[in-house]
């Protein structure tokens, strides 16, 4: 029995379906749904758990096979509910591991309720008393990217999710780091975390590896948190050759924050690119995250632009057509906490992307 994601069972799941050849992109050797299920909002409670729950069960039966998640997300619930609605699907025949691509992040402080009362008693509890970090490993009151501290994150996340091996695992907005530390330390702690994942990779915890960001990069080149991708990459080769495993970016875009497309902030071979063809040129693959913009893309959008998206009937599903039809992207993460909302946001998988030269006379309205 597979204990990861695979060329083959990707492939199987993707056969289930009779869509649009364009919802399946193989990348990494792996066949990745162009819509993905988030898991970010939502209060952590039961009743929450049991609507995410539904939402992925919808979700796998609708055609999405990528789960995406964080271990602070919902006090370590959205792991937790990822992983237990997973492994019953697996366990009544339904679904095989091998199908789905499972990612998680690390790099902020959790909190457990269970374990303490308080996030700064459990952060002492767990982290300070422990030795695992010290206070001043600690960035912004909030994150911390020493390579002992994302191991155990990593082995936490695992625990959670119930798994072996997580096919994707981010650092989590490294760019906090940049809030309070020069940027020649913040490589270098980059470096030390990237040999710590290039090592899990070998272990078998991971499949790859990335950065999860929010500001990094769609800032210009000249931005304090920026980050470039150039050297990133040519930190994971140092490490572990041109067969590194730094293979995916996430990153916010959509309607309204299209930066990833529209700022020319990365140089790649002298030439000015935006972040969508400059992971192009490195062979790393691109989520998209924030699609709809946390429901506020999911209403009211100009007349002009809905009728840009035929077929669809709601603002949500012409936005999260939008960011699937841009060229570079291969996942729209969008947050599922609902049934419903799997329901509706996965209708846009019957329907072709947009062809470039519409997609890009959209674009001149946005």
């Amino acid at each position: 029995m597979e204990v990861r994601a695979t060329a083959e069972g990707t492939a199987a799941y993707r056969d289930r379906f009779s869509f649009s050849k364009e919802h399946f992109h193989q990348q990494q050797n792996l066949w990745l749904s162009s819509i993905g299920l988030g898991t970010y909002l939502g209060q952590p409670n039961e009743i929450t758990d049991i609507t995410y729950q539904m939402a992925i069960n919808k979700a796998v039966e609708l055609g999405c096979n990528i789960f995406d998640t964080a271990i602070n997300y919902r006090s370590q619930r959205s792991e937790r509910v990822i992983g237990n609605t997973l492994q019953q699907l697996f366990q009544q025949g339904k679904l095989q591991r091998e199908q789905v691509v499972i990612a998680t992040k690390g790099g902020f402080i959790p909190f457990d309720p269970k374990s303490a009362p308080d996030p700064h008693s459990y952060r002492k509890k767990e982290f300070i008393d422990t030795g695992i970090i010290t206070d001043s490993d600690i960035i912004a009151d909030c994150h911390c990217m020493t390579p002992h501290y994302i191991e155990n994150q990593l082995n936490k996340s695992l625990q959670n999710l119930g798994l072996k091996t997580i096919d994707i695992y981010y650092l989590h907005n490294p760019e906090t780091q940049l809030e309070e530390i020069s940027l020649e330390e913040f490589y270098k702690r980059i470096r030390e975390v990237f040999r710590l994942l290039e090592k899990k990779v070998d272990e078998g915890k991971i499949s790859f590896y990335g950065t999860a960001t929010w500001y990094g990069y769609r800032r210009p080149s000249n931005s304090k948190d920026f980050l470039d991708l150039t050297t990133l990459v040519k930190i994971a080769e140092e490490i572990a050759g041109k067969n590194h495993h730094f293979r995916f970016i996430q990153l916010p875009y959509n309607l309204a924050m299209p930066e990833a497309f529209t700022i020319a902030n990365q140089t790649v071979g002298g030439q000015k690119l935006c972040v969508l063809d400059a992971a192009k040129e490195y062979g790393i693959t691109i989520i998209a995250s924030a699609s709809i913009l946390q429901s506020r893309l999911a209403h009211n959008l100009p007349k002009d632009v809905q009728a840009h998206f035929p077929g669809l009937q709601t603002d949500a599903q012409r936005s999260i057509q939008f960011v699937r039809s841009t060229p570079g992207v291969t996942t729209a993460l969008v947050g599922m906490s609902q049934k419903a909302h799997s329901e509706e946001n996965l209708r846009v998988a019957n329907i072709a992307p947009l062809k470039p030269d519409s997609f890009l006379q959209l674009f001149e309205k946005t």
